[in-house]
Formats: C-alpha cells, structure tokens, sequence
C-alpha cells in the first residue's frame, strides 16, 4: 500500500452525509477511488472526529452502530497513532504557519506517515506546507 494520501475528516464526513448533497458525491468518489489504488491514509485523531461528526453534527446522524462499522471499515488503511513527538511537531508546525493547533496535529500525523498530499476542503488549494501540498477535492 503506498498511503501517500491524507484524508482530513472533512473529506470522510461528506462521502458519509447523507445530506450533503453533490459534495457527497464528490468525496464517495475520492474515498473509493483511495479505496480502489490503496492510497488511503488517517490518522486516529480523523476517526474521531468523523465518528463525533456524523452521529451528532450532521442533519441526519448515523445510528452509533452504523458509524462504527464505518470507522471499523477505515482501520484497513493505514491509521497513524500520534505520540507526544507528533504533538510537538504539530506545536512547531502551527507556530511556523500560522495554522490552528488541530490542523497542524493532522499536518504532522500526515508527515509523520509519509503523505505526499492532504485532501481537504479546510487548508488551502495547492498550498504546499512542510513539503505536503494540499488538495481539495470538492473544489
């Protein structure tokens, strides 16, 4: 498996949102796309914030045996585990970019596992940041 591809929650949320409409289309091609060419990778701090997301914030939440299948379904990507280094590499990443502590813990989770690319709707469009360039694929 290469793993070269980071998916933010953001991504995740939408190709399970029931709601979101052509956005959700958009993200259940990127996902199985990732799924098809083994090119997924997220980290363990994605998880959860996808399994908080879709049973409580969308407008149609998924029963909680429903999202943990999913999120049962995802451990066969690679799932990066931070570590307090992943923290203090995050604490440098967001001083040096000016970024939210939370998207700098996934830059670094990302770098960590060897991404190449983070997809996402939250960074910036063709940014490249500590040597991962962002895409967003809802674009």
């Amino acid at each position: 498996m290469s793993a070269s591809r980071f998916v933010d929650t953001n991504i995740l949320v939408y190709a399970h949102d029931l709601d979101a409409g052509d956005k959700r289309e958009r993200a259940a091609a990127v996902v199985s796309d990732l799924w098809d060419n083994r090119e997924g990778m997220i980290s363990v701090q994605v998880l959860q914030e996808f399994y908080v997301t879709i049973t409580r914030k969308v407008p149609q939440p998924l029963a909680l045996p429903e999202a943990r299948a999913i999120v049962e379904a995802y451990r066969a990507w690679r799932v990066q585990a931070p570590t307090a280094s992943t923290v203090l590499r995050a604490s440098e990443i967001q001083q040096r970019n000016q970024l939210s502590f939370w998207d700098a813990m996934i830059l670094a989770t990302a770098e960590e596992g060897g991404a190449e690319v983070i997809l996402s709707e939250d960074l910036n469009q063709g940014q490249l940041i500590e040597g991962i360039r962002v895409e967003n694929p809802l674009a």
